[in-house]
C-alpha cells in the first residue's frame, strides 16, 4: 500500500480528484470501478471541476458501480444508480451505454451477480477501483465475515451500516436489509485501487485496514495483498495509525500540502 496522509480533508479529496482524473487524461477508455456514500460527493464534486477547467472528457470511459441495495428500482431516490445520475453523471459527458448497475430489482438475482462478473471480465477487468470504506471496515457492501476471496453475490447488511445509511430512506421500516455488492475477490482482480477516507469516524477502521491482520473481520485489510492500492487519508482518519511517522517520511511534503 502507498499511505498518503494529508492535512485536512479538502487536501485528500483534492488528492484523489487528481489521481482519477489522471488515469482518465491518460487513459481515454479506462474502465473504472465506481463508489458511493458521502465520501464520495465531495471527490465527484471535484472531478466536475477539474473536467471543466481542463476540458477532461469521459465520453469513453467505461463503470462499474460496486453495489445495489437489493429491492430497490432504478429510478428510486436511494438506488445508487440515482445517486450516480445526481452527483456525477448527469453533469458530464459520460455515455449512458458505458455506464454498469447491478440491478437490485432483478427478478433472478443469483443470475444478476452471474451477469456482473461476467460483463466485468468481458471488457477486460477494471482498471482503477475507486472505494471508501466503512466505520467497520467494509469495501462495496462486504461487511465484516465476507470471504476475502468473494465474488460479486447478495450480502445481508449489519447494523451498523443500516444505521449509517438510514438517512437516505424516508420510512426506515422500508430500507433494504439485503445488497448485491462486488466481492472482495472482484474488487482485488482490478489493476489497481484508490481508496479514500476522512473523519475521525473512520480513523479505527483505516488502521484495522493497514496495520492490522488481514481478517475478514475487517474486509478492507484484504487490500494489503493487492500490488497497486493507494490510501488517501485526512489527519483525522489517520490519527489511530502507529506507523504514521513512517508513512509521512516515505512521502516528505504530502502533509505540508495547502
Amino acid at each position: 500500500m502507498k499511505i498518503l496522509i494529508l492535512p485536512d480533508k479538502t487536501a485528500a479529496v483534492s488528492s484523489a480528484a487528481r489521481t482519477l482524473a489522471d488515469k482518465v487524461r491518460d487513459q481515454p477508455t479506462a474502465i473504472l470501478g465506481l463508489a458511493t456514500g458521502e465520501t464520495m460527493i465531495p471527490l465527484y464534486r471535484a472531478i466536475l471541476e477539474i473536467s471543466v477547467t481542463e476540458f477532461l472528457s469521459f465520453s469513453k470511459i467505461s463503470t462499474f458501480n460496486l453495489d445495489e441495495y437489493v429491492g430497490l428500482p432504478f429510478d428510486h431516490s436511494a438506488s445508487f444508480r440515482t445517486y450516480m445520475q445526481n452527483w456525477l453523471f448527469q453533469h458530464a459527458d459520460f455515455n449512458p451505454e458505458l455506464t454498469h448497475f447491478l440491478d437490485g430489482d432483478a427478478k433472478d438475482l443469483i443470475l444478476e451477480t452471474s451477469r456482473y462478473e461476467k460483463l466485468i471480465a468481458d471488457v477486460g477487468g477494471i482498471d482503477l477501483q475507486l472505494l471508501g470504506i466503512g466505520e467497520n471496515g467494509h469495501i462495496g457492501f462486504n461487511e465484516p465475515s465476507s470471504s476475502l476471496a468473494s465474488r460479486t453475490r447478495i450480502k445481508t447488511l449489519t447494523k451498523t451500516t443500516l444505521e449509517a445509511n438510514k438517512i437516505h430512506f424516508k420510512d426506515i421500516k422500508k430500507m433494504p436489509l439485503y445488497s448485491l455488492t462486488m466481492g472482495v475477490g472482484t474488487i482485488l482482480d482490478s489493476r489497481q485501487c484508490v481508496l479514500l477516507a476522512t473523519g475521525s469516524k473512520k480513523a479505527s477502521a483505516v488502521a484495522q485496514m493497514i496495520e492490522g491482520p488481514v481478517t475478514a473481520t475487517c474486509p478492507a485489510s484484504a487490500l494489503q495483498f493487492h500490488p497497486n492500492t493507494l490510501v488517501i487519508l485526512d489527519d483525522q482518519a489517520a490519527r489511530d495509525l502507529k506507523m504514521r511517522d513512517y508513512y509521512e517520511y516515505v512521502h516528505p511534503g504530502i502533509n505540508n500540502v495547502t
